[in-house]
């Protein structure tokens, strides 16, 4: 591609957009384990089981090489591979065994390999097991909005498992392009205060608010104004899961792409006559016009 330097690796980003890295230390066998636990689960497994394979196969190799295996009716490679897969699952069905002194030596290394292939596959797997992962839903839009009478940046945020986080603690930072003095461009990175910060105990829902007031970094700015700063809210939410104890965390941007001005979140909460309360979440990330439309987030 065109303005790309030979070597640069891809990093895509969530926002849709890829950053090409150029001169960053590789360092895969070293950071394997972080790449394991970052891998689907089924990406993992099948990782694993193409590396028994693989070692099955090495071995196979060698004893087809040496030969000295007892029991075999052709002597076949894949022959072979059978009783590499019996020695190193410890399966031992007796119809195959060595019978000279380099069988049985390359034997030894094998039980002993597989002890070693075995322990390192049944830890990564109850690492990745073991791992706290948060199931938190954000709404596909912020919205700018008035809520008591001042324009309020707000988003959503549920848990969706049943389950609750303790002491969830959400931080909210803006990311804004300016021109310096100088004429350089620079990125630079706000906080962004809000209404309430912290719950003592997240379940279902969590509407999150930024009073745009003459404190905030986006006061006076309309939505073109956002669009040409090139806003991006990262924003990160940290807790205890009341089930595992263990910390769990969740993060999401949105762009000003992803900022709709004018409009609200629809209710989600609605009271029955008997006084039961009904939480409709497939109204989760529904928007509706708001009372006042707006295009300028000025007080």
């Amino acid at each position: 591609m065109d303005g790309i330097p030979k070597g640069a690796k891809p990093n895509p980003q969530q926002q849709g957009y890829t950053i090409w890295v150029v001169g960053a230390e590789r360092a895969i066998l070293r950071d394997a384990y972080h790449t394991f636990l970052r891998l689907r689960w089924s990406a993992s497994l099948g990782l694993i089981a193409v590396a028994l394979l693989a070692v099955n196969v090495a071995f196979a190799a060698l004893y087809y090489v040496v030969g000295g295996v007892g029991g075999m009716h052709t002597g076949s490679f894949f022959e072979c591979f059978v009783f590499s897969v019996q020695t190193l699952g410890t399966i031992g069905y007796g119809s195959m065994a060595p019978a000279t002194d380099a069988a049985n030596t390359i034997m030894i290394v094998e039980s002993v390999t597989s002890v070693i292939v075995i322990a390192l596959a049944t830890g990564l797997v109850f690492s990745k097991f073991a791992r706290a992962t948060a199931r938190v839903a954000f709404t596909s839009y912020a919205v700018v909005t008035t809520h008591e009478g001042k324009p309020t940046l707000m988003f959503r945020v549920g848990n969706r498992r049943s389950n609750t986080i303790i002491e969830a603690q959400l931080r909210v930072l803006a990311s804004l392009t300016r021109t310096t003095a100088e004429g350089d461009t620079f990125y630079r990175m706000l906080d962004v205060p809000l209404v309430r910060d912290r719950m003592t105990g997240m379940r279902r829902g969590w509407t999150v608010m930024h009073v745009i007031d003459e404190q905030s970094p986006f006061h006076g700015m309309t939505s073109s104004d956002l669009a040409k700063a090139e806003l991006e809210l990262e924003i990160s939410l940290l807790g205890f899961d009341d089930v595992t104890m263990q910390t769990v965390h969740a993060i999401h941007h949105y762009t000003d792409e992803q900022i709709r001005f004018g409009y609200k979140f629809a209710d989600t909460l609605r009271a029955l006559p008997d006084g039961d309360m009904i939480l409709d979440l497939t109204k989760f990330d529904a928007v509706v016009p708001d009372h006042a439309p707006r295009d300028s987030v000025a007080a």
